[in-house]
């Protein structure tokens, strides 16, 4: 690969800022490749690999003791107010002595399940009419093909929520009776899910329209034998997760059009180009064009090569006029109107109103290894004055004043003499704005926990499956694993989901997602 030389002094702070960043991703990653190589060998060789180096614990440490553990009560608590009783079973006693008096029973609760095939003939009326023609009856709702809403059900919560493989679901069915291949397994999971795939997006694009703050992240995928990446967006009440090829900015813009495939030239889509520091003759054709709104795809390239954007310099306009055209059509269709969009720091989630996540900053304090003991007190002084700050911004998040602003944006800033720790301390004050966006958001998270959370799934799901073979394979997988994050932070069961709209009889009622959270985004 022939690298291009790059003039240095003629790039902006923001562009030597955004090489910086992804210069040290790309050494993270390579360094984890490297110690990943050197644990293998040492393994290989007979020995240990890295000892495990234990999270930070700086989110529990700024809990209060009622969150940290049990309070010297054992249990859980009851459990039985949720059960439906479905049977009686009265025990009589043996032996009674004559004479006794009957006291009533002694009641106990045992939870069983039954599990067994439900094998039904649909018998429908043939006819054959005067005239000669053939009338058969149609089959009854739900009923239709050879397997019914249930065992839908069942297969789609066993392989999602179950986290199981498609030959498993077939060992297992095949185990209680019913007559079931892989093939029909995989038709069950993909085919015919368009309305279930037009649910999750409109959960994503309610959630964009409405809650004041947004985490994202996202992880390694495989797709078609391909490496990709799955991208998470969510809140405390919905998950939507895609998988593409890239995790560019232009790709997580993209994404937050929320299923629109236009582009924008409008002020948000100015004013983003001009943070970027794209030329101000770009800029300035692309105001004046006349064309300013275009559909799809298609006529954009054509449009930015008419203005003569495609010319080889640095940073290079057509990246960047695509990017604020994208961000223009995320403004336009009212997604994201002043929404804190709070991520680990990787530069593609950089857009829009932006806050980091001080668990992701503290980690880098972290791990750091010192090399004498007072580097090492310089390390542990800087972590329990982060953790101490930490706390404290909890505290301002519950009460917020303009006195404990000023304050706490004022204890930001130490040095130490510790060169290297004096350098990771230089790059948490070059993010002081995205740290400290909670002083002025206090309804934003402090961390990206929940988006961890929510790709747990997915990661999980690459270890048992590997990857998807097929574009629907893989949108299904996204988009129910996305419905059964936001069922679970909205309360509802996922089997209830599920039966409720596969027509199970006698199945809950389940009310449309994207309404459930638009409303609880609004609240």
């Amino acid at each position: 690969m022939v690298l291009t030389p790059v003039d240095l002094d003629s790039l902006s702070k923001a562009e030597l800022k955004e090489r910086h960043l992804d210069l040290l991703e790309r050494f993270r990653a390579l360094e984890e490749q490297m110690m990943a190589l050197k644990d293998e060998l040492a393994r290989l060789k007979g020995g240990s690999g890295r000892p495990p180096i234990k999270p930070s614990g700086m989110e529990r440490s700024s809990e209060g003791k009622q969150a940290k553990g049990r309070t010297g009560k054992s249990g859980r608590g009851p459990r039985n107010h949720r059960l439906e009783i479905t049977e009686d079973r009265i025990v009589t006693a043996d032996g009674v002595p004559e004479g006794s008096r009957f006291k009533g029973y002694q009641d106990s609760l045992v939870q069983d399940l039954e599990l067994r095939p439900r094998v039904i003939r649909v018998r429908r009326e043939r006819w054959r009419t005067p005239d000669g023609r053939r009338l058969v009856a149609a089959p009854p709702a739900g009923l239709e093909g050879e397997f019914g809403p249930t065992l839908k059900r069942a297969v789609l919560a066993l392989y999602h929520q179950g986290q199981m493989t498609s030959d498993r679901l077939v060992e297992l069915l095949g185990d209680l009776g019913l007559a079931i291949s892989k093939r029909e397994i995989v038709r069950i999971l993909t085919a015919g899910k368009d309305t279930f795939l037009d649910e999750a997006n409109r959960v994503l694009r309610a959630g964009l329209e409405t809650a004041s703050w947004i985490s994202v992240d996202d992880t390694g995928a495989r797709h078609k034998a391909a490496n990709g990446v799955t991208t998470q967006i969510g809140n405390a009440h919905f998950t939507w997760f895609s998988t593409t090829g890239s995790k560019s900015r232009l790709n997580f813009l993209s994404l937050l059009r929320a299923g629109h495939d236009d582009y924008v030239v409008n002020s948000a889509a100015l004013d983003y180009m001009r943070r970027q520091n794209l030329a101000g003759w770009a800029v300035d054709a692309l105001e004046s064009a006349p064309n300013r709104h275009f559909t799809d795809e298609a006529g954009w390239p054509a449009h930015l090569d008419q203005l003569g954007l495609d010319r080889a310099v640095t940073p290079d306009p057509i990246r960047l006029a695509t990017e604020g055209a994208l961000w223009g059509s995320v403004q336009a269709h009212g997604l994201l109107p002043d929404s804190v969009i709070v991520s680990d720091d990787a530069g593609q989630f950089n857009v829009g109103v932006h806050a980091l996540c001080w668990i992701h900053a503290e980690r880098l304090i972290h791990k750091l290894t010192p090399f004498t003991p007072d580097q090492e007190a310089a390390r542990e002084l800087v972590r329990h004055l982060i953790w101490w700050l930490y706390d404290d911004l909890k505290a301002y998040c519950r009460d917020p004043t303009p006195a404990a602003k000023a304050a706490l944006r004022r204890r930001f800033e130490r040095r130490t003499g510790f060169a290297t720790l004096d350098r990771l301390l230089k790059r948490l004050h070059a993010n002081k704005d995205e740290l400290l966006r909670v002083l002025e958001r206090p309804e934003i998270p402090l961390h990206t926990n929940g988006s961890e959370n929510d790709v747990r799934c997915l990661v999980t799901r690459r270890k048992i499956s590997a990857g998807t073979r097929s574009d629907i394979g893989r949108d299904c997988r996204d988009g129910f694993l996305g419905l059964m994050k936001t069922c679970r932070k909205l309360g509802i069961s996922f089997w209830n989901y599920l039966g409720n709209r596969f027509g199970v009889e006698h199945a809950e009622p389940v009310p449309d997602l994207a309404s459930v959270v638009r409303a609880r985004c609004a609240a």
